[in-house]
């Protein structure tokens, strides 16, 4: 009787990212994508892990604006290596650069999430890290694994969760699904915690 006089609220994903959809599709929960328009550009002297943040909750308050009464989840993804800033590369070209500068090189991966309630105006972030460790990978390598994939919508031009995992050697993370772009172990955690339900009967 309770569920039916107070259903879970909306749930929204903020993201033009279909890796995020994906992911939260795992989740066997209905949601409504928002894609949020927002300047992604880091600010001068901003840390990756507040870059990653700042864009998450941007992102979430974005959307929300659209989606009164809901939850919105925003979510942003920052490699890091050597102190710079390494983001989506857009083309082939700055791919390939991407991956001569990381090769033989331990990478930090800052997957921020944010999880947004509109009807309080509160929010719950946190950032997941994943340290990836890259193969000394040949130029030859890099071309082919470019050319197969066309990674150029991923933060450091690798997917781990297709051909990109054979230019690893390790990953260190908490959870799995960071690396790909959506935490969902933390994600989970925040909608409990904002009393939405996920393994209940329906």
């Amino acid at each position: 009787m309770s569920d039916v006089l107070h259903p879970p609220p909306r749930l929204v994903l903020a993201s033009s990212s279909r890796y995020r959809r994906e992911l939260l599709d795992r989740l066997r929960v209905p949601f409504d994508v928002i894609v949020p328009d927002i300047d992604e550009t880091p600010l001068d002297g901003e840390t990756p892990e507040a870059t990653a943040l700042r864009l998450s909750l941007a992102k979430a308050r974005a959307a929300a604006v659209k989606a009164p009464g809901a939850l919105v989840i925003g979510s942003d993804q920052v490699a890091t290596f050597d102190g710079r800033q390494i983001g989506k590369p857009g083309t082939h070209e700055n791919a390939v650069a991407q991956l001569r500068a990381m090769r033989g090189k331990n990478v930090a991966f800052h997957s921020a999430l944010c999880l947004f309630d509109s009807r309080s105006g509160g929010a719950q972030s946190a950032d997941v890290v994943t340290r990836v460790q890259f193969r000394a990978l040949s130029d030859a390598e890099i071309e082919a694994y470019l050319l197969a994939e066309t990674p150029y919508d991923c933060a450091g031009s690798a997917k781990s969760e297709g051909l990109g995992i054979a230019l690893l050697d390790a990953i260190d993370s908490n959870d799995p699904t960071a690396l790909v772009g959506l935490p969902l172990i933390e994600l989970s955690r925040m909608l409990r915690a904002a009393g939405f339900p996920l393994l209940e009967a329906r």
